[in-house]
């Protein structure tokens, strides 16, 4: 009995993660009565290879265990079997709930059984607080995810085989992605349609002490609406003959308030637009500076608190840290003390808003332990949710009326008394512009008088920073879906990148025009968004999930079979070319296939010659003299190589311009920088760089 009991004692706690850096980070807070381990994500799942919903059962799913996940499994059953206590400790939200729930019933382990945990940020701390207050597998969450899961299962693998069957395989639909393509479409449909409208501006430069502009503002008390040169002509004789006369003078003194703390969305958002990453990227590195960083002398830290969040709540503990931190670096007055407010009325508030885990580690102190991007993106979050807590800046605006007859110019101005929390952060970097002191009644010295024609635009396209935020703003989505939808939009072949904007091709124009006339519901933004409301109730008020289920189900079935029956197969034309096939002499063809476009012989059947469809960019292979043509690798991204390959290896991922480097020799190539293009060696030891003016010059 007492060796029984001896080895009992030696039995660790087992703590079951999601990755392995995590489990790692964890480990070493918790020390040796614990071992901690990783389930490497999920573990079941509903299968690929079917539909795996039981329609006909009330939508049971049907959930297997993941392939390749065999040997992960067995040893997660084995050291289950051997230790004391198993804690579940995969991530704070729906999907993590559910790997919990799918452990729990791989272990042997009851759900209500205090066995999960939970935590906002890898600290010590944190980990030891969460360890000692275990609660049951919360089935909301689970059901939550399930009902989720279930109805983007059934609209992808209800429909993405019609449209196989009527457009060409290889294409998919769902429930999120299929509504933000319509949005993409909607929008370049608007530009195509767009018709410039003429209107005219009118500028007026003054001298007092120093030149000032005021803008024609209103005439008879009405805003200033010129649409025509004949008209903006009339108004300048009219003021040219007239005084400008200072009308009135208002000065006050104006709080800028900082913005709140990162959402999952706002950082995408500030990510993509002041470090150029798309929300991919953006996501992995977070996750890696949430899940651990080795620091020099403090040794692996959680940077960062939970990633996934829509909440823009901050705990006591983090704001007395933030007050501290504040007034001992930059002194009293730059603490603000502002608590936020979720605007979301479903946001989802036990989670907290994105923060540093450690505020007094700011970035320049751990610049040495972080890659440039992981540098670059905590230095955002850091700096965001320090501001977030500072005082607001100050701003002496001075606005200015200044009339002249019927018409009336408005002249702002405005200079910083109080800098607050621009002294971390700046969100647009607005330039001061301060007019002379003015008094009322007094005449103006006009320096010069212009109209300027000008045009209505249409908005512009989407890039992926807006089209999350529209999303959000929509309500489509949630912050864990965000990320992926531009890639599977990219990989489905829908949309296209140029320079940041995001195009949708003839085939997204194609599954749009088809899901809109055939499947109103799955394209309509607004059915897609009150789903989303009804997905959250599961968790928040309740509602049974597979009610929800039952709902949509009875209507989209009736769809499903009305689209099969009366779709017809859709004919993508191929296109003509003058390229001659090399094995038969017939010309070639453009087709669309699963991966894009490609050339294909016009004699097929009988000839079945394919070749990528490659672009040239006039410039010699240095190794062989052959051209160097634009290609695309697996994973779609371009890159430059020689057309003479295999043969030949020569690539170049930015455009060789067909000149050699004056200091090594090597090729010259094209680079797109945050200033600009530059031209660049190709050989990364040689530093050789030019920047591009006028073609070219150093």
């Amino acid at each position: 009995m007492a060796t029984a009991a001896a080895k009992t004692k030696t039995k660790k706690n087992l703590v079951i993660v999601e990755s392995p850096s995590k489990a790692k980070t964890i480990g070493k807070f918790l020390g040796s009565r614990y071992k901690v381990v990783a389930s490497v994500g999920h573990v079941r799942d509903l299968p690929k290879s079917k539909l795996g919903v039981d329609v006909e059962d009330d939508f049971e799913p049907q959930y297997i265990n993941i392939r390749g996940k065999g040997d992960v499994i067995k040893e997660l059953k084995k050291e289950a079997k051997n230790a004391s206590k198993v804690f579940l400790a995969t991530d704070p939200d729906r999907e993590g709930e559910a790997i919990s729930w799918h452990l729990a019933y791989l272990l042997g382990i009851d759900p209500e059984n205090k066995c999960r945990i939970v935590f906002n940020e890898i600290t010590k701390d944190a980990i030891k607080s969460a360890v000692k207050n275990p609660r049951p597998i919360d089935m909301r969450l689970v059901d939550a995810q399930q009902a989720r899961r279930v109805l983007d299962r059934l609209v992808g693998y209800k429909i993405s085989p019609l449209l196989w069957r009527k457009i060409q395989r290889g294409l998919s639909a769902g429930r999120v992605q299929t509504a933000a393509l319509k949005i993409i479409c909607d929008r370049e449909n608007e530009i195509k349609n767009f018709v410039p409208e003429e209107y005219w501006t009118i500028t007026a430069e003054f001298m007092k002490d120093k030149p000032f502009m005021a803008k024609l503002a209103q005439i008879d008390g009405k805003k200033a609406d010129i649409k025509d040169k004949e008209s903006a002509d009339t108004v300048l004789a009219e003021l040219r003959q007239g005084r400008f006369i200072v009308d009135s003078v208002e000065e006050k003194e104006t709080p800028r308030k900082p913005y709140p703390p990162f959402t999952t969305s706002s950082m995408q958002q500030d990510a993509g637009n002041k470090l150029n990453f798309g929300t991919r990227k953006t996501m992995m590195i977070a996750q890696q500076l949430y899940e651990g960083i080795d620091i020099k002398g403090q040794g692996t830290r959680g940077l960062i608190t939970y990633i996934r969040t829509d909440s823009v709540r901050v705990s006591e503990e983090a704001r007395n840290s933030a007050a501290a931190y504040i007034k001992n670096t930059f002194g009293d007055r730059y603490w603000g003390g502002i608590t936020y407010q979720n605007k979301k009325k479903n946001a989802q508030d036990a989670h907290e808003a994105i923060r540093p885990s450690y505020i007094d580690l700011d970035p320049e102190s751990i610049k040495a332990d972080l890659t440039n991007d992981q540098y670059k993106l905590y230095k955002l979050i850091w700096s965001r949710f320090v501001a977030s807590q500072m005082a607001p800046a100050v701003y002496d605006r001075m606005a200015v009326g200044i009339v002249n007859g019927r018409c009336m110019f408005r002249a702002n101005g405005s200079k910083q008394k109080f800098d607050g929390f621009f002294r971390v952060y700046n969100p647009d970097k607005r330039e001061e512009n301060i007019l002379p002191q003015l008094e009322k009644s007094e005449n103006l010295k006009l320096k010069d008088l212009k109209g300027e024609q000008n045009f209505t635009k249409p908005l512009p396209r989407f890039t992926e920073s807006s089209l999350v935020r529209e999303l959000e703003d929509k309500g489509i989505g949630r912050p864990s879906t965000y990320a992926p939808i531009v890639g599977t939009l990219r990989e489905r072949k829908y949309i296209k990148v140029e320079k940041k904007s995001l195009l949708p091709t003839d085939l997204g124009f194609t599954v749009t025009q088809m899901m809109e006339e055939y499947f109103k519901d799955i394209v309509d933004v607004n059915f897609t968004a009150g789903m989303e409301d009804r997905l959250d109730d599961v968790e928040i008020k309740d509602v049974e999930w597979k009610q929800i289920i039952r709902e949509f189900y009875s209507g989209f079935e009736k769809e499903l079979e009305y689209a099969d029956a009366n779709i017809e197969k859709v004919e993508i034309e191929d296109e003509p070319t003058d390229e001659i096939c090399d094995k038969c002499g017939r010309n070639m063809v453009i087709k669309h296939g699963r991966f894009g476009k490609f050339l294909a012989c016009s004699g097929y059947p009988e000839c079945k010659n394919t070749k990528p469809i490659v672009k040239a960019t006039g410039v010699m292979c240095p190794k062989c003299g052959k051209e160097i043509v634009e290609r695309r690798s697996r994973k779609g991204r371009i890159f430059y190589g020689c057309s003479g390959y295999p043969s030949c290896d020569q690539t170049y991922w930015d455009l060789p311009v067909g000149r050699k480097c004056p200091d090594c020799g090597e090729m010259l190539v094209e680079k797109n920088s945050r200033s600009g293009k530059l031209i660049r060696c190709s050989n990364k030891e040689c530093g050789y760089k030019e920047k591009i003016n006028n073609g070219g010059e150093n």
